[in-house]
């Protein structure tokens, strides 16, 4: 019987274990125990991108907030921190070696193939089980196996080889890192006169804060020369499969991206079937057998009628529209209440990056000698980028000045030199209004990084944690309310201190900040920077429930990085917010009026 040690166990260990089960499912029958595996896969997923512990949540009987853990997993899981095993868990792995689970980290290694060569050679050391195998192939013992070959071998070879080269399959990708990639593949891609469309698929259609493989989706009359000029994308590093109607490459950085392709008139099938989610697919599947249906990438089929006539949909709102329902945005298609509101035509509407009337976390170059680092361009430059994005007003929010390296004078001579900039071009510039705000950190005993009395030099600032992450939740929430109870302090920047693929940031008590936030009329910052997208959007979807107010912001340090605010209003979009949700989609007037509440 396996014992695990939960008390040590992270958030990434727990999504581990239920992508190991979901893997054991899918050795002893994935056609029996389809619907397991994908649980446990949402589950897994659901855990490794939120910011709460799990085990926090568990003694606070909260497991149930996380999206993905359904009522089975939620029971296995409070055994698991009960008893440190589970019994089920016991079961699906029975009669599977440990082995076969670090081979999943490798590219093209399905929980199939894993089980298929551990068994064969009887490979039971999971922590050798990689050089092992990778002798094995050395050896040339593979190629005789039935159903590999020496082609089969080779590509074994060829995968250990990237793997130990840092290129495992388990490292998602942050959000725009993998959206900038698609983009300038599927630009790519526009360039062929036989593709006459391209749009991207999964997670990174729904736009979650990680994602792993990129796969495509493209409309063609031509799959074999859509496919043909895809293979040959110029920035490839290899070639991993072409057929018929798909084809997979690896490129820089051994990240995969999959090509699907489908004629026009079922285009749009094509891209809802492989948006997913898999919990939104399964729940219309379900959905669409009451009406006497079945659903594919093909289209919709009436199960009564005995020929094979499926209904065709170039788009997806006509998709949805025969199932009786409103369209569904992408970013929501996690089956947490979706499909029942489109049926009652009563989804919400999601703010859109049109609505964004300003950024107000922005940091110019002005030599403030600040704590951390400094913007890279002009206030001038960046309320030309500010016109250049239709915006109605810009706030610049660079850090306080060092602490550690001025006096209070210092200080104060610094913060009036920058007031007058900033009243200069306040009056030089007609199209663009200022907001004279500061980034200020929290101190760990909950007090600003700058005298109380220089905080009236500012328009509002913004309040962020930057330092002493390890403290407990009950004294990080105390510090946050210490630092956000000055009237100043309007904002609460990036409020979990998260870092995509780096760190999971620090727990707080959102109860209690939520309703202090209502209470004193502050804002929970989303922040749109590549590694943070913080607040996830796990806490924008609570803070929408709650009536808690938010901005969206890009702490941008250079102006192209202003063009991030879509990833921000992505995070939102996922989070069910509203452009009544987002106080910067107010114009100028109310918002300053807010900011001077």
């Amino acid at each position: 019987m396996l014992c695990y040690h939960f008390s040590r166990m992270s958030n990434h260990e727990i999504a581990k274990l239920l992508r190991e089960i979901a893997a054991s499912y899918t050795i002893k029958n994935d056609k029996k125990f389809r619907f397991q595996i994908i649980a446990y896969q949402k589950a897994a997923d659901a855990i490794d991108n939120t910011n709460f512990e799990i085990q926090d949540l568990y003694k606070e009987n909260k497991l149930n907030i996380v999206p993905g853990i359904g009522i089975s997993i939620k029971g296995h899981l409070e055994e698991l921190f009960q008893k440190g095993k589970v019994a089920h868990f016991d079961w699906v792995k029975e009669g599977i070696s440990e082995a076969v689970f670090p081979l999943l980290d490798i590219p093209t290694f399905g929980p199939k193939r894993a089980y298929k060569l551990t068994k064969e050679f009887n490979l039971k050391n999971s922590d050798t089980v990689i050089e092992d195998l990778e002798k094995i192939a050395k050896e040339g013992k593979i190629s005789s196996l039935k159903g590999f070959g020496e082609k089969s071998e080779k590509e074994i070879l060829r995968a250990i080889k990237e793997y130990k080269e840092g290129k495992k399959k388990t490292i998602r990708m942050p959000l725009p890192y993998a959206f900038e990639l698609t983009e300038k593949v599927v630009d790519y891609l526009k360039k062929s006169n036989a593709i006459l469309e391209a749009r991207p698929l999964g997670s990174l259609r729904r736009m979650m804060a990680t994602v792993g493989d990129v796969d495509i989706a493209v409309s063609t009359n031509n799959p074999k020369q859509a496919l043909e000029y895809f293979v040959n994308y110029p920035f490839k590093e290899r070639v991993v499969e072409k057929g018929p109607t798909s084809a997979s490459i690896l490129v820089s950085g051994g990240k995969q991206v999959d090509l699907m392709t489908q004629p026009p008139e079922s285009f749009g099938s094509l891209l809802q079937h492989f948006t997913g989610s898999k919990g939104h697919n399964i729940h219309l599947r379900e959905l669409a057998l009451k009406k006497g249906m079945s659903l594919s990438e093909y289209g919709i089929k009436k199960i009564s009628k005995k020929e094979e006539n499926i209904e065709k949909f170039n788009s997806e709102e006509k998709f949805y529209k025969a199932l009786g329902m409103d369209f569904v945005p992408p970013e929501i298609r996690e089956d947490t209440g979706e499909i029942e509101l489109a049926l009652e035509h009563k989804l919400p509407n999601l703010v859109e990056l049109k609505d964004i009337k300003g950024d107000l976390h922005i940091h110019s170059n002005y030599p403030i000698e600040p704590s951390h680092d400094l913007g890279r361009n002009s206030m001038q430059e960046i309320i030309k980028k500010a016109e250049d994005l239709s915006y109605e007003y810009v706030g610049f929010s660079e850090h306080n000045p060092s602490i550690s390296k001025h006096k209070e004078k210092d200080i104060e001579k610094i913060i009036t030199k920058r007031n007058k900039k900033i009243e200069q071009l306040s009056k030089s510039n007609k199209n663009i209004r200022i907001i004279n705000l500061l980034e200020v950190d929290i101190m760990p005993n909950g007090k600003l990084a700058i005298n109380e009395n220089f905080l009236s030099f500012f328009d509002a600032v913004i309040v962020s944690i930057h330092s002493s992450f390890a403290m407990n939740k009950r004294e990080m929430t105390k510090r946050a309310l210490s630092g956000l109870s000055h009237p100043k302090a309007k904002i609460f920047g990036h409020p979990t201190g998260r870092k995509i693929n780096e760190r999971n940031g620090y727990e707080l008590d959102w109860d209690e900040i939520f309703e202090f936030v209502k209470k004193h009329k502050k804002a929970l910052e989303i922040n749109a920077w590549p590694n943070r997208l913080d607040l996830p959007d796990s806490i924008v979807r609570e803070s929408v429930k709650k009536g808690v107010k938010m901005v969206i912001n890009t702490d941008s340090h250079e102006v192209s990085q202003m063009d991030l605010m879509k990833y921000g209003v992505a995070v939102a979009r996922r989070g069910w917010a509203t452009k009544d949700d987002i106080l910067n989609t107010l114009p100028y007037n109310r918002f300053i009026e807010w900011i001077k509440s």
